[in-house]
């Protein structure tokens, strides 16, 4: 039986940031979450070129490196914090570009292979809900670890 929130035994904890406003409470909580069990921390990020593709465009050359800048930018106080701390091992950030799903699972969650995954809830519409799915439902039915879903 698990005692305190300490004892749970995560050792390598994988956040996954979608650029939206809400990665840094997400970011927060998986950064309290490293804190608190002494793990490695793995942050994680998709640019998503599928749209590009699909419409068969390709991606203006530098985008991606912009694009991998400007996240880079967006983390850069709460990922000097969490390196900060002491408690956390190692602080990464991996950035890769596709497909969402797929090089979330297959370049990030099967390289990594953390104990635990955090993402976020966005709240697509129904529509888009019913035409995409989520990112938090795949990572549900695809991952065999636990996952933390933060709203």
């Amino acid at each position: 039986m698990v005692s305190t929130y300490k004892d749970f035994g995560y050792k390598k904890i994988f956040v996954s940031l979608d650029g939206s406003e809400q990665q840094y409470m997400v970011l927060d909580r998986a950064i309290t979450v490293a804190d608190n069990n002494g793990a490695e921390l793995v942050i994680g990020h998709v640019i998503d070129v599928s749209a590009l593709e699909a419409a068969g465009n390709k991606v203006p050359e530098g985008a991606v490196e912009q694009m991998k800048s400007a996240f880079l930018e967006s983390i850069a106080e709460p990922l000097a914090q969490a390196k900060s701390l002491g408690t956390i091992p190692s602080v990464e950030v991996v950035q890769e570009e596709g497909r969402v799903r797929e090089t979330l699972k297959e370049k990030m969650l099967d390289v990594i292979k953390p104990d635990l995954v955090l993402c976020g809830a966005r709240g697509l519409s129904n529509i888009k809900y019913a035409l995409l799915g989520s990112i938090s439902t795949f990572l549900l039915r695809n991952c065999e670890c636990d996952i933390l879903v933060v709203k």
